[in-house]
């Protein structure tokens, strides 16, 4: 594992400030004094302070187990 402070795509900035916003909303108390009363808003405010980071994992992608063909349902087209 590792902290990261930079995002490698916008999709996990997003998500970061998701997962941040919804603890706000559930009363974690905000790192910085923001304009803004909006969980969304203020936990775009505290990345881009550099108060939230991430811990990037290194594990693989589990795999599924393969399925034999006979087991495969078949739809009619």
């Amino acid at each position: 594992m590792s902290i990261e402070k930079e995002y490698d795509s916008n999709f996990r900035y997003v998500l970061v400030a998701a997962r941040r916003a919804r603890q706000l909303q559930n009363g974690a108390e905000p790192m910085i004094s923001s304009r803004s009363r909006k969980a969304c808003r203020v936990a775009q405010d505290e990345i881009a302070a550099g108060k939230i980071t991430y811990v990037k994992t290194e594990d693989a992608p589990t795999v599924r187990p393969e399925v034999d063909g006979a087991d495969i349902p078949k739809f009619a087209s």
